[in-house]
């Protein structure tokens, strides 16, 4: 039996191994006050408790956070065996390099919780470690430990707070949090704000985390921080706007009227979500307010509203009619029509821009069936996107103006393409099965969002602009689609 002890500042946690099976793990209390002689027994007395004995030690390994302790623990450990009892610690080849400023700081159980996620994972990734102190480590594609951020874990806070104040009483931070974030007691209160504080804390952190960690791997890290706008089925004839962060965390639904929600699009300050709605009368404009988290529909002459989508003046550009075949119009900040940017007596709809506000790409039938255009704002000159395929809709452009990603109809259904506008080459970045469709491009340009059905139902599906094994977005129950990226928050 390989033991295992890490020494902590409240426990001292104990395993045994198996070659690679752990057959018991138990925990005593770090004391400081406690001899080696008292350490020994404690050991005798838990290893019995799970079955085992100190005959069956053959090798050991010991990490601690806690200097004091380590002699004693150790001198224990001695006492009870004559195996071997390796100590994590300066000098000891873990085959992890630390790209640290003082690698000797760096805690024996953050080091051993990286070697062991290595085992489970080649990196790059994020190791958690919860207890007196949480901490989060970061490893990289090379394995080499590049950093991570150490606080208070809830228990510690909870601690420190009773301490100091006469009338607060002691909770259990393990016990279930209050339904309502409103505590209606002390206990109420404090459980929330240790267990839902600290959750919410760490949700935040760890985006944090991950977008630094990805930006210095990739050059990529707005990600993490940035937030995904779609419709979902609610019911027969109702379908909804709905939020979430693209791991799947902070779902929530954000419209809830009668009617059909499509196509939502967030304003630069994230204060917006404009969508084309459908009920049983008419055909409007939704204006989502997150300040006052109600929602207000525009109609307009010609009862057709497609695509709204904002520009980067953080005005909104949508199709209308207002003739046989919608047109391009921009709205004013009332959400008021303004002027016209596209009209030729043909289809003309899914505007999309670039950030700089400079030009706008669009699907059109003018030339028969419908294809990709783009317009230059400043010169007013349209020229052809799609050369290939019969059926490219749905452009997104990319906010640094180099590619489009679009849908185009194959043999097989629709895959989602992505040409770029430098060299004139495209490049098809989903292969099915099923129909993809409705593609949009996050806010670094580098990472795109898409509609599939390709698992049955549609759902939200994550790939790049190179393509790649596509990762579906946690979206829960019911039909999903329409995937939007807000601003990243600066």
């Amino acid at each position: 039996m390989i033991l295992t002890v890490n020494i902590g500042n409240t426990h001292i946690t104990v395993g045994g191994y198996e070659q690679d099976t752990l057959i018991f793990c138990g925990r005593l209390h770090s004391d400081p006050a406690a001899t080696v002689e008292e350490y020994a027994i404690r050991l005798v007395n838990l290893l019995q408790l799970y079955g085992a004995s100190p005959a069956q030690i053959e090798g050991g390994i010991l990490g601690s956070v806690v200097p004091m302790l380590s002699g004693r623990v150790l001198a224990a450990l001695q006492l009870l065996c004559k195996a071997r009892i390796l100590t994590v610690g300066p000098g000891l080849k873990s085959g992890i390099k630390l790209r640290l400023d003082n690698p000797a700081q760096l805690g024996a159980e953050l080091l051993c919780g990286a070697v062991a996620a290595l085992a489970e994972c080649p990196g790059p990734l994020v190791v958690i470690s919860a207890d007196t102190a949480i901490s989060l480590m970061a490893v990289n594609a090379k394995q080499e430990l590049v950093g991570g951020v150490i606080l208070p874990g809830p228990q510690l806070s909870m601690n420190a707070l009773v301490q100091k104040t006469a009338q607060l009483p002691q909770i259990d931070p393990a016990a279930r949090a209050p339904e309502s974030v409103l505590g209606k007691s002390t206990s109420a209160c404090l459980q929330n704000g240790f267990v839902l504080g600290t959750a919410s804390l760490l949700d935040g952190l760890a985006d944090r985390f991950c977008a630094d960690l990805m930006k210095a791997l990739t050059g990529h890290g707005d990600f993490f921080l940035s937030t995904l706008a779609f419709v979902k089925n609610s019911g027969k004839n109702k379908r909804d706007v709905w939020i979430t962060k693209p791991t799947g965390r902070n779902l929530r639904k954000i419209t809830d009227i009668p009617g059909i929600a499509m196509s939502p699009s967030w304003s630069l300050d994230g204060r917006f979500i404009v969508f084309s709605h459908m009920d049983d009368k008419s055909h409007a404009l939704g204006v989502w307010d997150r300040l006052t988290n109600r929602v207000q529909r525009i109609r307009f002459p010609g009862n057709t509203v497609i695509g709204p989508t904002f520009t980067p003046g953080n005005k909104v550009a949508v199709s209308l009619s207002t003739g046989k075949n919608p047109d391009i119009f921009m709205l004013n900040h009332a959400f008021q029509k303004e002027r016209t940017l596209e009209a030729n007596g043909t289809i003309n709809v899914s505007p999309t821009f670039d950030a700089a506000g400079t030009k706008m790409a669009f699907t059109s039938n003018r030339m028969g069936g419908p294809q990709i255009f783009m317009k230059d704002l400043a010169s007013g000159s349209v020229s052809r996107v799609t050369k290939q395929g019969n059926y490219n809709t749905e452009p997104s452009m990319s906010p640094d103006g180099t590619l489009i990603a679009f849908s185009r109809l194959t043999s097989e259904g629709n895959r989602i393409f992505v040409q770029d506008l430098t060299t004139g080459t495209e490049q098809q970045i989903s292969f099915g099965p099923g129909n993809d469709v409705l593609p949009s491009f996050a806010p670094d340009s580098y990472f795109i969002a898409f509609t599939s059905n390709r698992s049955g139902p549609n759902q939200i599906y994550l790939t790049t602009r190179h393509g790649g094994d596509a990762k579906k977005v946690p979206t829960g129950s019911g039909d999903a689609s329409f995937p939007r990226w807000g601003a990243i928050p600066r």
